[in-house]
């Protein structure tokens, strides 16, 4: 399932297109992620990922599919409990800890959520946010046919995060029941955000900006630095002295 999808919801209609002409020092593999995000988008989402989504949520109860994906996500807690603890965000770590056991034990085994009662708002870390949070770069970008935009980063991050428990002991199959629903439902979330995709003047840049920003965004927990174009700003400077001048 497509790993856009967040990428989508973090604001990134402000995300101008670049000149595809211009060597981006952050996708040095562009002439195989470009044929790689056609294949993705024109045909693994359109003629797969789309249709089982709309399929999904057309002809599963709300409450089934509440209840799945709450199962699907708790599985993640213990490797955001040690991802937390390593950036010492000790607040996320209890949190994380009180709602997997909260959840996998009253709540079922994650199908029922009593924990957002105690207001343990979901805040997971994964390995790539720890990584990122030690002056690790993102790497390259990459696109991953039929799954979508990455980094090397992220990557590295995907697969430390497979080896915690209990992900690490959950046989194939359910494992990909797992990342299935999560998928659906995901898919699913982008609806009302996919015109802006498809208006955007070269969709391959759109998503390749925007993924940046939301991995910027979400290593900063949502606090991103502003970071001044240095040119921009000495644009600035010179037009408050002549501004100054004026008065």
């Amino acid at each position: 399932m497509l790993l856009f999808s967040l990428i989508l919801l973090s604001g990134c209609s402000s995300t101008p297109p670049q000149d595809s002409s211009l060597s981006d020092p952050k996708d040095p593999l562009e002439v195989i992620n470009r044929p790689s995000w056609t294949f993705t988008w024109d045909y693994a989402d359109k003629y797969v990922a789309k249709p089982a989504s709309e399929f999904y949520t057309t002809y599963t109860s709300p409450f089934l599919r509440t209840g799945l994906y709450n199962m699907a996500t708790n599985l993640n807690e213990p490797s955001s409990i040690i991802n937390s603890l390593l950036q010492l965000k000790f607040v996320n770590a209890a949190k994380s800890t009180g709602r997997f056991v909260l959840n996998s034990t009253i709540g079922l085994l994650g199908f029922y959520d009593p924990a957002s009662d105690f207001d343990w708002a979901v805040e997971q870390e994964e390995f790539g946010e720890v990584l990122g949070s030690y002056g690790i770069g993102d790497g390259p970008y990459l696109v991953i046919p039929g799954l979508g935009p990455s980094s090397v980063r992220e990557e590295v991050g995907d697969y430390v995060d497979g080896l915690y428990w209990p992900l690490v002991v959950i046989d194939f199959w359910p494992n990909v029941l797992r990342l299935g629903v999560i998928g659906l439902e995901k898919r699913a979330s982008i609806r009302d955000q996919e015109q802006l995709l498809l208006e955007s003047t070269d969709p391959y840049e759109f998503i390749k900006n925007a993924y940046f920003q939301n991995m910027n965004y979400r290593l900063h927990d949502g606090n991103p630095p502003i970071v001044i174009d240095e040119d921009e700003e000495a644009e600035i400077d010179a037009f408050l002295e002549e501004f100054e001048d004026f008065d």
